[in-house]
């Protein structure tokens, strides 16, 4: 059951909010770190350090932007929320609650879905290793099964045919799109045609709904471009009497963590090997400033030119195909933040300064993938004002060397001291459980849900 916590005694505490990549914060989540920091410091002596914050408001706010603009633009739409982006429970409660499926990727995320209140034909699995007890627990609920090759789509016609009671597989075929020739996920074309006319053959086996692909990187172009290979191939699976009715698009819609302008000043004015502690600045980051939010990007794929004098949109509704997102990040974001608290500030040799944290890199993932997070701490400071401005690095508590949060020599404009606490804003898009392990025996950070009852008081409970 949901706990209350009014405010504690109140420490004379302070937040100090960065003054060079701020992030930008949920007015609920501001709200509460801003006027109730003494209730943090008393989560944080109750469960630990690093501790993970999960607010499912935040998620819901997500989803009903995008199927907002869906619902604009007149196309049918399936949204399915891509599940390996976060490991909490209570953020598939509120995909099931806002009424939209869920990408799973394992057996596992299925399991955890459906005791979410997913209903089972709202769930797609898109994965390319999918085992056979996976295949048979998908085919079993009448979920949709994305089909990644040829030898899958076999194997899964060896485990329908296992099964005791007739029953249809549900399916997309992956197309690798002409951009990603080398990628070693889904079916070129010529692939994709072979396995269309091996489904012609085997209607008793499944039913074929329609095609799915997925791209890295964050521009719709290149989406649109996949979308336009891609349906021809609608025209030749009904020349085949197959009856497509979804284009999957998969994930990888953009999220704005601080404001574009700051985050263009920070790359051209402050981002140079001499704000690294290790000299080294990184080859590339997630664009943490975009200039498109993922609303924008999604009305701006569905204007995207599909053919002369029509839009991507009017396919769709012309061609009566459903539109299928698979958004991992951009539904998750703003709803999490991830608390470390301070153990120690050290001063090393050549003025460097290295802030220690309870917490390891494996909860604030970026410098493990040769990258940075590039969004500024918050400060609560315990102690009284007087220490002097200082700017430091970010490290673990392992006794590894490379247990680094931040390589970049952060500004704070007091010095961090023992039992303060650094707030990592929006952290449930694949940073705050990636890695996550036990290490040095340490336990897992701690998830809690917060939800806001009443001013001043938030319920709480624990989110497995």
């Amino acid at each position: 059951m949901p706990n209350a916590i009014a405010p504690a005694f109140k420490r004379p505490v302070e937040v100090h909010d960065p003054a060079l990549l701020k992030p930008l914060l949920d007015s609920i989540i501001s709200h509460f770190i801003h006027h109730f920091p003494n209730t943090l410091l008393d989560w944080v002596t109750q469960h630990g350090s690093p501790l993970n914050l999960v607010w499912p408001h935040a998620f819901q706010v997500n989803a009903m932007a995008l199927q907002a603009v869906l619902k604009q633009f007149g196309v049918r739409h399936a949204i399915f929320y891509g599940a390996k982006a976060n490991k909490s429970q209570s953020l598939l409660g509120a995909a099931a609650s806002a009424g939209i499926g869920i990408d799973v990727s394992s057996i596992h995320e299925l399991d955890a879905a459906l005791r979410a209140g997913t209903p089972p034909e709202r769930l797609c699995a898109t994965g390319p290793a999918k085992t056979t007890a996976f295949h048979r627990a998908l085919v079993r609920e009448g979920s949709l099964v994305c089909v990644d090759s040829a030898e899958e789509l076999e194997h899964l016609k060896a485990v329908v045919e296992s099964l005791p009671a007739p029953v249809k597989a549900r399916v997309l075929l992956r197309y690798r799109p002409q951009g990603c020739p080398s990628s070693r996920f889904g079916m070129g074309a010529n692939e994709l045609l072979l396995s269309l006319r091996r489904l012609t053959d085997l209607r008793e086996i499944f039913h074929f709904e329609g095609f799915h692909f997925h791209l890295g990187g964050y521009d719709f172009e290149t989406r649109a471009q996949a979308f336009r290979e891609l349906s021809g191939f609608v025209d030749t699976a009904r020349e085949m009497s197959l009856a497509p009715e979804m284009i999957d698009i998969g994930g990888g819609l953009p999220m704005r963590y601080i404001e574009p302008q700051s985050y263009a000043s920070f790359l051209q004015n402050a981002n140079q090997p001499s704000h690294y502690h290790n000299q080294k600045v990184p080859r590339s980051y997630y664009p943490y400033g975009s200039y498109l939010t993922a609303c924008q990007w999604l009305e701006m794929f569905l204007e995207a030119p599909h053919s002369p004098g029509q839009s991507i949109a009017n396919y769709l509704k012309r061609q009566n195909i459903t539109l299928a997102l698979e958004p991992g990040r951009s539904l998750v974001d703003q709803a999490a933040i991830s608390v470390f608290r301070v153990t120690r500030t050290k001063q090393l040799e050549r003025d460097k300064i290295v802030i220690f944290v309870e917490g390891s890199s494996f909860s604030a993932c970026e410098t493990w993938f040769s990258s940075e997070y590039l969004v500024d701490p918050i400060l609560i400071s315990t102690q009284a004002s007087g220490h002097a401005p200082m700017q430091a690095y970010i490290a673990g508590h392992s006794c590894l060397d490379d247990d680094i949060i931040t390589h970049r020599l952060i500004p704070f404009s007091t010095t961090p001291q023992p039992g303060d606490l650094l707030i990592y804003a929006n952290t449930a898009g694949y940073q705050m459980d990636l890695l996550e392990n036990e290490f040095h025996r340490h336990p897992l950070p701690r998830r809690l849900t917060v939800t806001c009852c009443t001013e001043g008081h938030y319920a709480f409970s624990p989110d497995y």
